[in-house]
């Protein structure tokens, strides 16, 4: 990759991580703990809260699992492993690192490593 192309994956790798810290807001803020007063709220509107704060923690998990490789690819800028496979030490294909440029793995890495999960 030459310094055009690890500038843009960089580039595109700090917009994902503004990205991924503000949907991480607004999901915590869906998250939150959904109050049990019956009065207030019937019971298919409590169990329709219930279900979405449910949807909301799943998401927020995700999105915590992302930013965790989002911080991960950017550690490897400093120490010139960006761009390698962390499998197969080979490099990975610039259309993968533009697509996903928090991508630790090459696609056949990447299969194997999804076949063992």
């Amino acid at each position: 990759m030459d310094s055009e192309q690890l500038q843009y994956c960089q580039t595109a790798l700090t917009a994902l991580k503004q990205e991924l810290e503000l949907e991480i807001a607004d999901l915590e803020l869906s998250a939150r703990p959904v109050q049990l007063d019956q009065q207030a709220v019937g019971r298919v509107s409590r169990g329709d809260a219930l279900q979405q704060q449910n949807m909301a923690l799943a998401n927020l998990e995700q999105c915590r699992i992302r930013m965790h490789e989002v911080l991960h690819a950017e550690s490897k800028f400093g120490v010139t492993e960006y761009g390698y496979c962390e499998a197969c030490d080979e490099v990975i294909s610039l259309p993968r690192m533009l697509a996903r440029p928090d991508s630790r793995y090459c696609l056949g890495c990447q299969s194997v490593v999804e076949e063992a999960d």
